[in-house]
């Protein structure tokens, strides 16, 4: 018998066109089919002495008419049908035997089907109707055990009989889901316990209504009320129609802004993932691909592979089988400019509808412009990386240029132990020029070009290589083997002194080697300046300097290689000597001292401001003035220290001056440099408010070299102080070239007549002139003049005669150390007297 259903069961699935099934689904198919067949046949004989065929056949009818009124729903890839039959079920409790009732639902569910796939239009295989049948036949052979063994008599029906027959209709109604699912997840790998989920979820209204009538119509059953089913159930058709049709718009919308939000991604594979799961959650396929036009790549995933998604060429052809499916296309477009295609390789010809194609429309629209988004934003950062790359390389031999070695030198330099030694080659061709003139800028490329790739393959770990322009290339070695830091540090430098000059040598050799360059052999020499320090010693630029010098060295000695001697760079050595002991000034309140010279009011002779002026008390070099160090620190990463340090003291003794009744500004001079620091307000702000100074009463005096670069930053950072209140003096004005456009752009209280234009007043019509022009300009601008370097009474008469304001210089005062300020300031507020305006000389002709 075995062999009979093997051979029937094979011939089933010829005739219906079902041989291309997997060998699994068969199997279950035929052991669903075998075993729905012998309990269907066991109940029926088991029924025939109390059943009536009349009833039997009445049965068949309402199930057939509970199949045939039903309705599609989809659930997962699949559609399912939603019908009758519970009703139906519950009615034929109490028309048949029990074990009748699988035999009823099978055949009603094959004859009901194939009317079905006529009328709907969407063709049912055979082999699917007996699946459907021999699935139905066994949930309603479930039933049926349950009502059995409930014992409790179905006619008349009591409430207990009602609750078992219920309890019945629900297993029967769960049975058909699982086996439904079972055959779902064997067929086409859907997940067992979301279709079972799914089914249930979007049916409880028609559950609860399907067992309401069948109960309503087991108790009509007999009785004139029966006509009320027929408009009874109508109305619940009606109810089931709309209600199926709403819950599946709301799952399509609610899929939709899943799939749409979820296909926000700048990165073309995520998108392809995305895209790609979302169309198999959308859409009844079994496998879906994806094809990029613009990066010539697809993307596939399929139930077989899950959530995993294959990449490959589109030159690669798809597998067979994908081939063979039924499958729908959509071209992705955007703009009119296609950006893909979309295929989609259904389960069955007959699961794709009009809504499918509605929604492939607008899905498809929503993954081109996804596609679009991630190639555009790819585009740009691909862009934003070749120019970084650009403008970090050499566009000739791809190596680093300048910017980039000071940049990640730097980096380097900062992240190693400050005790490390480090080198830094400067390598730069002989006779380069000659091979331009000779064999033209070609070869002297290509000359190039075949020594940034000789170094490039002989760069080791710890090295970083740039082309510096023209012949120059640098070389930064980070690894130097030598002594260990247990050595003294002088020591450790000169070995690796020995280690870098012998690395150098090793260039010259590998470059030395001939080369055919524009069908002449050349050999590409160079001289190499070598400069080693400790990483935390001086910066790259310091390093590169030395290097060049030492170069400089090498090429002038013919000896190809040398080191930096400090011996031939006295100025430099000085220089930073200098910085490092201003440094430890700062940190002590001994040598770093203020002089205060005043200003005085040409018509009272009253103190009218005070000029602060930095002194070194050095402890080997002496006494230094501004001129000898002031340069070094500008050139320092001291600057807003030493600034600092000399408004501290400035301010602190104004706040003295206060507190013995002087009402006297203090002006302190201000470095070109300071205004690039876009911290400078807010320490002068501290300051002024630490004292308790007014910002009235501090004076910055700033040059007219301010105007000759005007950055962004400067004219922040003044802004900022003026919004504080601070007063600004033009230092040494009428010096420049640029003074009239300097008032132009800052606004300032004080303009100070240099030195020069005073001391030559008495000789020079000019001088006198430009001073006489200085203080009309004042007067004009509503400015206060106050003329530098008053030495005699005769240069005070003038001044005064001229209309000028103020005076400094040492006719009043020679600067003076702190603790000496505050009596001359009293002494001189005493002194002042008003002074008997001068007679205006007659005019001769």
């Amino acid at each position: 018998m075995g062999r009979w259903l093997t051979r029937a069961a094979d011939g089933l699935y010829r005739w219906s066109g079902a041989a291309s099934l997997s060998s699994r689904v068969r199997i279950v198919i035929t052991c669903l089919v075998v075993t729905a067949v012998l309990v269907a046949g066991i109940g029926a004989i088991l029924g025939v002495r109390e059943g009536d065929l009349g009833q039997f056949g009445l049965l068949i009818c309402l199930i057939t008419l509970a199949h045939l009124f039903g309705l599609r729903m989809r659930v997962g890839s699949t559609t399912i049908d939603v019908d009758w039959g519970e009703a139906a079920l519950i009615v034929g409790f109490i028309l048949v035997p029990v074990t009748w009732i699988p035999a009823a639902a099978g055949i009603g569910v094959l004859l009901a089907k194939p009317v079905v796939s006529v009328v709907s239009g969407n063709r049912t295989s055979p082999i699917e109707t007996v699946r459907a049948a021999a699935s139905l036949t066994l949930s309603a052979a479930v039933a049926a055990l349950v009502v059995w063994a409930g014992g409790v008599p179905v006619v008349p029906m009591s409430a207990q009989a009602a609750a078992v027959v219920v309890l019945a209709a629900l297993i029967y109604l769960l049975s058909s889901a699982v086996l439904l699912a079972v055959h779902l997840a064997v067929r086409d790998g859907q997940n067992m316990i979301g279709v079972v989920w799914q089914a249930l979820r979007g049916t409880p209204v028609m559950i609860v209504g399907n067992v309401a009538l069948g109960l309503v119509a087991v108790r009509l059953w007999g009785s004139s009320w029966l006509w009320v089913l027929p408009p009874l159930l109508w109305l619940l058709h009606q109810l089931y129609v709309h209600r199926v049709h709403e819950d599946e718009e709301r799952r399509t919308w609610r899929a939709f802004a899943l799939a749409s939000r979820s296909l926000h991604r700048l990165d073309e594979l995520a998108v392809a993932q995305e895209g790609l799961h979302a169309a198999r959650s959308l859409f009844p396929v079994r496998a879906v691909e994806l094809t990029v036009l613009g990066s010539q790549t697809r993307y596939r995933s399929s139930l077989r592979t899950g959530d995993e998604v294959q990449v490959e060429p589109v030159s690669t052809v798809p597998p067979t089988e994908a081939g063979r499916a039924p499958a729908v296309t959509r071209v992705l477009e955007v703009a009119g400019g296609r950006v893909g295609v979309l295929t989609l390789r259904l389960l069955r010809q007959r699961a794709w509808g009009p809504n499918d194609q509605h929604r492939l429309a607008v899905f498809g629209d929503a993954l081109a412009a996804a596609l679009h988004d991630a190639a555009t934003h790819s585009a740009l950062r691909e862009l934003r990386e070749r120019t970084m790359y650009e403008s970090h390389h050499d566009p000739l031999t791809r190596l680093l240029n300048r910017d980039a070695l000071m940049d990640r030198g730097d980096a380097v330099l900062r992240g190693l132990d400050a005790r490390i030694p480090v080198a830094l080659l400067l390598l730069d061709m002989d006779h380069f020029k000659e091979v331009n003139d000779t064999l033209g800028h070609l070869a002297g490329d290509e000359l190039l070009q075949t020594a940034a790739s000789r170094l490039s393959a002989d760069v080791g770990h710890g090295e970083l290589l740039a082309r510096l322009g023209g012949d120059e290339f640098a070389l930064l070695v980070t690894d130097l083997p030598g002594l260990s830091a247990d050595h003294d540090e002088v020591d450790r430098l000169s070995a690796a002194n020995l280690v870098a000059q012998r690395r150098a040598r090793m260039l010259t050799a590998a470059l030395a080697s001939p080369t055919e360059v524009a069908g002449v052999t050349l050999s590409a020499e160079v001289s190499v300046g070598v400069a080693v320090a400790t990483a935390g010693e001086f910066d790259l630029t310091e390093l590169l300097r030395r290097a060049d010098i030492a170069l400089y060295q090498a090429k002038e000695s013919g000896s190809r290689v040398a080191a930096y001697d400090p011996h031939r760079d006295r100025t430099s050595t000085d220089r930073l000597a200098l910085v490092a002991e201003l440094r430890a000034a700062l940190a002590t309140d001994d040598q770093l001292h203020l002089v205060m010279q005043p200003a005085v009011d040409l018509d009272t002779g009253a103190p009218s401001g005070v000029e602060a002026l930095i002194r070194w008390h050095h402890p080997r070099r002496g006494l230094l003035l501004p001129k000898h160090f002031v340069r070094a620190v500008e050139a320092s990463d001291l600057l807003g220290r030493f600034t600092r340090h000399v408004l501290d003291q400035a301010l602190t003794l104004a706040a003295e001056w206060t507190r013995q009744g002087l009402d006297v500004p203090v002006a302190v001079n201000l470095s070109p440099r300071s205004l690039l620091d876009p911290q400078l307000p807010a320490d002068v702000d501290e300051l002024l408010r630490r004292h308790g100074i007014p910002a009235s009463r501090l004076v910055l005096e700033i040059t007219e070299t301010v105007v000759l670069s005007p950055l962004p930053i400067t004219d922040q950072v003044l802004r900022e102080l003026r919004g504080l209140g601070v007063r600004f003096a033009v230092d040494d004005f009428g010096t420049g070239f640029s003074s009239l456009t300097f008032l132009t752009r800052i606004a300032v209280d004080e303009l100070k007549v240099d030195r020069t234009f005073v001391a030559r007043m008495a000789d020079s019509r000019q001088a006198a002139a430009i001073v006489q022009a200085v203080v009309d300009l004042g007067r004009q601008l509503g400015l206060r003049v106050v003329a530098e370097g008053v030495e005699t009474a005769d240069q005070r008469i003038a001044l005064r005669r001229l209309g000028c304001d103020a005076g400094q210089g040492f006719h009043f005062s020679h600067p003076l150390p702190a603790d000496e300020i505050t009596e001359a300031l009293h002494t001189l507020s005493r002194a002042a007297r008003p002074v008997r305006p001068l007679r205006a000389r007659p005019h001769t002709a």
